[in-house]
């Protein structure tokens, strides 16, 4: 499991021209889930995500996470981030987990980081999305479980 996560002001994501999901200050998560990944996979990530360091404090230096700056959460599945660009000029998705497979992972990624009490908004799995967002820094991570 994957986890591209940017510090962002704000971010948000519209769906046939509705904006479905924002968030203020915080972290925009593009979630990619492969071949593999279980609910253990998921817990590990999360768990990276809210505690990882990437928010400044009174000093200048990353040393304040998600959870400590009680931030805002953004969750976009993504399933191009199973692609592997090793070889050629076109993807290949063949580490991607099944849409059924993704589609459950993400719900369960969604639902436990509800139980966390941040601010949690999310795109709509599978759908044609746009996103937007004012990165902070910037700052962004390849977070892998």
């Amino acid at each position: 499991m994957q986890g591209l996560i940017q510090r962002v002001t704000h971010a948000n994501v519209v769906v046939d021209g509705a904006m479905i999901g924002e968030i203020q200050q915080g972290i925009l998560l593009l979630l990619g889930v492969e071949k593999g990944d279980d609910e253990t996979s998921v817990d590990k990530l999360l768990h990276k995500v809210t505690h990882y360091r990437i928010f400044t404090d009174s000093e200048g230096k990353m040393n304040l996470s998600l959870k400590d700056i009680r931030g805002d959460l953004l969750i976009v599945s993504q399933f191009t981030l199973a692609a592997d660009t090793k070889k050629g000029m076109r993807p290949s998705f063949s580490s991607a987990a099944t849409p059924d497979q993704a589609e459950h992972l993400y719900n369960y990624f969604v639902e436990q980081a509800r139980e966390l009490g941040l601010v949690i908004s999310t795109g709509e799995f599978g759908a044609d999305m746009q996103v937007s967002l004012c990165n902070d820094g910037p700052v962004t991570f390849m977070l892998k479980s």
